[in-house]
């Protein structure tokens, strides 16, 4: 009888990976379809616009787990089938943007700000949706709904400039892989050499770093080696300005120490024939800071002394989701989020849904909320203080990763290997 179901088992997992494979080929080429659109607006309202469409001849993504049911981020981009209306691919993502609507800049100016984002190139018309979180409710809402013909002549199909890709490490078919590609910023033609050292580096760092140490053969990484004019990166603050290959600098929204660049077009331009599911962005300075946006990017310094912890810590949040854990630093942010409602990051909770968090992980009889003693501040529970309150929003553990650069907590490892399996075409 067990060997029955045992059977049965099998033949299930095997039915439904045919199925997930079969649907891509139903719909999809080996190719990715770049969006290119504009997000405006200011603190009370948001539209979208596409501005550009690209064919490019990499999809690095799964080709079975083509839904993205993760329910993070800011926003989704939706395929539909045209003729169906079936939902055939999503992914969702933050963008700087949606940080900077919180700010006070946003309560007096209206912006736009180009953003870019890529799905497998489509066999046929497709409809293309963006929906955006509304944070009133937490639920998505569209933003643009647009009916696309892969074979019309206003899809830019260019060749651009191919720079040189350096394989530091391949496991296997990108699609079964997650694909990290580190982009040098801020490092002239002289400096190339370094870039890939630096690359190499920041690879051994993360596969020395829990839990990302038990899952190396999983990950394939490249080093793109983008040419700057000018060594280092902007620091406005300080009127300090650089040519630089991304347009990346300091002072984001103010915060001295924030790094970042809103120029996602030159991102995307770079990656255009490079299997990538997450990017990090390696600026040539010494100076401390970096950002990191889900599904976006995550950008760190290549020289600075906390610069292996500040890098795997931007990567959870660019490649995981995992939200900020501190809660008395100084950020830009007014009313990040409502209390009303469960955010959407798996490490932090307003309790309002916890048994959609870490409840799971918690040893029996764990008080929820769980208060900071000696008897319960080195293990896993429910503390307040996180995402940049320390009222109202709770952690799993006192010292974390997403906090002061302690090792990954038990719900933040979670997260982390759920994601790796999402992008490697397993079960998560």
């Amino acid at each position: 009888m067990r060997r029955s179901v045992f059977i049965g088992w099998i033949g299930l997992i095997l039915t439904l990976t045919t199925y997930g494979q079969s649907n891509f080929a139903t719909y999809f080429t080996s190719g990715s379809l770049r969006i290119d659109f504009a997000l405006s607006g200011n603190d009370n309202h948001q539209s979208a616009a596409l501005q550009q469409l690209r064919e490019e001849p990499v999809w690095a993504g799964p080709v079975r787990n083509l839904i993205d049911n993760f329910n993070y981020g800011g926003y989704y981009v939706n395929v539909y089938d045209s003729v169906t209306e079936e939902l055939i691919y999503s992914r969702s993502f933050n963008t700087l943007f949606e940080e900077w609507r919180t700010t006070d800049q946003a309560k007096t100016e209206v912006q736009s700000w180009t953003n870019s984002v890529s799905v497998p190139y489509p066999k046929k018309e497709i409809i293309l949706e963006i929906t955006a979180r509304d944070k009133k409710d937490m639920k998505f809402y569209p933003l643009l709904r647009q009916l696309i013909d892969p074979a019309s002549i206003f899809i830019d199909r260019g060749k651009l400039k191919e720079n040189k890709v350096t394989q530091i490490q391949y496991k296997g078919n990108s699609s079964e892989k997650v694909d990290l590609v580190f982009l040098a910023e801020g490092y002239t033609a002289a400096e190339q050499d370094k870039f890939e050292a630096d690359a190499k580096r920041f690879s051994d760092i993360l596969f020395q770093t829990p839990p990302y140490d038990t899952r190396q053969d999983d990950f394939n990484v490249w080093a793109v080696g983008l040419i700057s004019e000018e060594s280092g990166t902007d620091v406005s603050g300080k009127g300090i300005f650089k040519n630089t290959a991304l347009n990346s600098g300091y002072y984001t929204f103010g915060v001295d120490r924030y790094l970042t660049t809103p120029d996602m077009k030159s991102i995307r331009d770079a990656v255009w024939n490079v299997p990538c599911d997450a990017i990090f962005i390696l600026v040539n300075t010494d100076m401390y800071g970096g950002g990191g946006m889900y599904n976006f990017y995550a950008i760190g310094t290549a020289d600075n002394e906390r610069t292996p912890v500040v890098f795997v810590h931007e990567l959870g949040h660019s490649f995981a989701g995992l939200a900020d854990e501190y809660f008395s630093s100084e950020v830009a942010y007014n009313d990040f989020y409502n209390l009303e409602y469960e955010p959407w990051e798996p490490n932090i909770t307003t309790l309002v849904d916890f048994d959609s968090k870490w409840r799971d992980l918690l040893p029996e009889g764990t008080p929820v909320p769980t208060l900071l003693n000696e008897t319960c501040k080195d293990g896993i529970g429910v503390f307040e203080g996180g995402g940049y309150l320390s009222k109202g929003i709770y952690r799993p553990m006192d010292h974390c990763m997403m906090r002061d650069y302690a090792p990954f907590c038990p719900a933040c490892s979670h997260a982390i290997h759920r994601m790796i399996d999402f992008l490697c075409d397993r079960e998560y």
